[in-house]
């Protein structure tokens, strides 16, 4: 058998980080975890292609060289999907189709020969047997979840590698919180189930003995989910290995903002080499924090708690949202204020939207005020309910808080922020990289020299040079972050 996986392309967006991406010479941010681990699910015997059409074209020869094409896809990459199908259909080439899109949206595409819904772990063998017998079903689904300890090692020798800033793998699936607008508990549970430690170890030899040095990105949704279990049996042997390897990775996670509340782990995750975290911050206002059940942040100095976790040597990078039914015109000045004063560099401001199979979707479809499909984009304005607030003063309010944190000035302002709370704990090992000088001079020359905003990158530099000479990489790389944003946005002229 011979399969070709397909990875369908992201629009430019706010996490494509496309044109941050193109200073260090790379095509994708992350490769598709998901479809590597459903390759490494497949029989020995049969041949395997990847194609991640985010560093490489789909070819029509790459479609005919297989018997089935595999496909993966999240909401975002709709458009994509499409071009897919209908190359596949065209040669006639039969699809299988699975992850959150399909999971969700199932019913949506008729033409594809087969679904392997919710976890593969589960029904992929279901499929493979089936087929195995000449009598596949057209859609295999399940409401168990998925036991991680038979999980696979991901198949990373797939991959083009050198073509991704970071690589990634997985701890855990699930949330013990249940945030309305949220569709992670309804695909993957309350429960955190994580694989065992050997599981992850086996995986960073895996990534190690490919030669992967750096960025690693941990896709659990909230990696302190089982905190206790996080903090006793893995981070020590994680810490370990990495002592013992040279410390060759950092790592970049999602959390939830109770991270704060443990200073022991925050420490132990900071001499582990976890240097950063998303967290879902989505407003300073307290009633729209209960309204949305986002529990976790409420009754707490949100504030404080991101200064806490930036000082013990972990930057954290932001989820914020407008658009709640509670929220008033006062929200976006303060959304604003919290965004600058708090020093997250990496401020993602979207509108509210309802994912299928949410609360949120749920009353919205009660109450008769859902429009249209969620587009799964953060920076297109796009909004698949109508809001209590006027939609247009909504909107204009939303523009509001996307210039004043992203021009160049308050942007820049809030980088100082963010390097005066940050007290950089992990050391990692020192590598000359030909990529990170060519960034610079790229920096210099695209940000600092011909485009709007440059006086601003040169205070930033000399800044740090005097107060924090040793974060000057990390100057560096939000400013290019920060240009990346600017161009998504619209702003890059601006200053």
């Amino acid at each position: 058998m011979k399969v070709l996986l397909v990875y369908p392309q992201y629009p430019d967006s706010f996490w494509s980080f496309k044109h941050a991406l193109k200073f260090i010479s790379k095509k994708a941010a992350v490769p598709p975890l998901g479809l590597i681990t459903v390759s490494a699910m497949l029989p020995s015997t049969w041949q395997k292609k990847l194609v991640d059409m985010n560093v490489s074209e789909l070819s029509t020869d790459d479609i005919g060289w297989a018997d089935y094409v595999f496909i993966s896809a999240m909401y975002i990459q709709k458009e994509s999907v499409s071009k897919v199908i209908s190359a596949c259909l065209s040669l006639g080439v039969k699809i299988v189709a699975g992850g959150p899109l399909f999971t969700q949206e199932y019913k949506n595409y008729p033409q594809i020969d087969h679904l392997i819904l919710n976890e593969a772990e589960i029904t992929l063998p279901l499929f493979l047997k089936d087929l195995a017998g000449g009598h596949p079903a057209r859609v295999y689904s399940t409401k168990e979840y998925a036991d991680l300890s038979l999980s696979p090692v991901p198949d990373y020798h797939l991959l083009q590698r050198k073509k991704y800033a970071f690589m990634n793998m997985q701890v855990s699936r699930g949330c013990p919180f249940a945030c309305d607008f949220c569709e992670i508990t309804s695909l993957l549970g309350h429960k955190v189930r994580m694989k065992r430690t050997n599981q992850i170890i086996e995986e960073l030899d895996n990534l190690y003995n490919l030669n992967w040095r750096g960025p690693v990105f941990v896709v659990d949704d909230n990696f302190i989910g089982n905190k206790k279990k996080i903090k006793a049996s893995l981070l020590p042997v994680m810490k370990q290995w990495m002592k013992s390897h040279g410390y060759p990775f950092i790592f970049n996670i999602q959390s939830s903002i109770n991270i704060a509340d443990d200073k022991e782990l925050m420490s132990l995750m900071a001499e582990t080499g976890f240097t950063s975290t998303f967290i879902g911050i989505e407003t300073p206002d307290d009633l729209s924090l209960k309204v949305c059940n986002k529990v976790q942040n409420n009754n707490r100095d949100l504030l404080q708690c991101v200064q806490k976790i930036q000082k013990s040597g972990i930057q954290v990078s932001g989820g914020f949202i407008v658009g709640f039914d509670s929220d008033t015109p006062g929200v976006f000045q303060r959304q604003i204020d919290f965004i600058q004063k708090s020093g997250i560099v990496s401020a993602m401001v979207g509108l509210l939207n309802a994912p299928k199979n949410t609360r949120l979707y749920d009353r919205l479809a009660a109450e008769n005020r859902l429009t249209i499909e969620a587009s799964g984009n953060n920076t297109d304005l796009s909004m698949n309910f109508v809001p209590k607030m006027n939609q247009r003063e909504l909107i204009e309010g939303y523009k509001k808080i996307i210039q004043n944190i992203y021009a160049a000035k308050p942007y820049y302002k809030r980088l100082r922020q963010l390097l005066l709370n940050y007290n950089r704990q992990y050391r990692q090992q020192s590598q000359f990289k030909l990529s990170l000088v060519g960034a610079f001079f790229k920096s210099v020359y695209i940000i600092g020299i011909i485009n709007r905003g440059r006086s601003e990158y040169w205070k930033l530099i000399i800044w740090t040079l005097f107060n924090r000479p040793g974060l000057i990489i990390d100057a560096i790389t939000f400013t290019i972050y920060g240009y990346h944003f600017r161009t998504v946005y619209g702003l890059r002229n601006k200053s």
